[in-house]
């Protein structure tokens, strides 16, 4: 065989290896009846319930945020994050939460957030200034 044919084929065994080691990545979208019903790695989307209250001690373990967030069908549940609290966490729109259900709560190890735009104030003025 050929230097390039041997290139050739490691580009491809190895073009194979990355899309199958991404596919196991994929994630569903879903809601926290759903990921009760799936025992698998799930995308929920929703809001933080502000009225509960957010535990994170870092002193303790920086690497974990309890909090509760209500899914787009308005179910509620407990979410423990195995990351350090986001900065301006409190301020989000909307959180996309990759993770699974174990017993009664949300067990997430990635997080989206959807903050509030900074031109938000200033589109506002424009419009009122029209």
């Amino acid at each position: 065989m050929k230097k390039t044919h041997i290139i050739g084929l490691l580009v491809i065994l190895a073009s194979i290896a990355i899309i199958i080691s991404a596919s196991n990545d994929v994630s569903t979208y879903g809601d926290f009846n759903t990921a009760v019903l799936s025992q698998s790695r799930i995308k929920i989307v929703g809001q933080l319930e502000k009225d509960k209250a957010i535990i994170y001690k870092p002193e303790i373990n920086p690497n974990e945020t309890v909090f509760f967030l209500k899914d787009n069908n308005g179910v509620v549940k407990k979410v423990i994050l195995n990351k350090p609290k986001p900065q301006d966490f409190e301020l989000a729109e909307q959180i996309v939460l990759t993770g699974e259900m174990e017993e009664d709560h949300f067990k997430a190890d990635e997080i989206l957030m959807k903050c509030p735009s900074k031109y938000k104030e200033e589109e506002i003025k424009l419009k009122e200034a029209k």
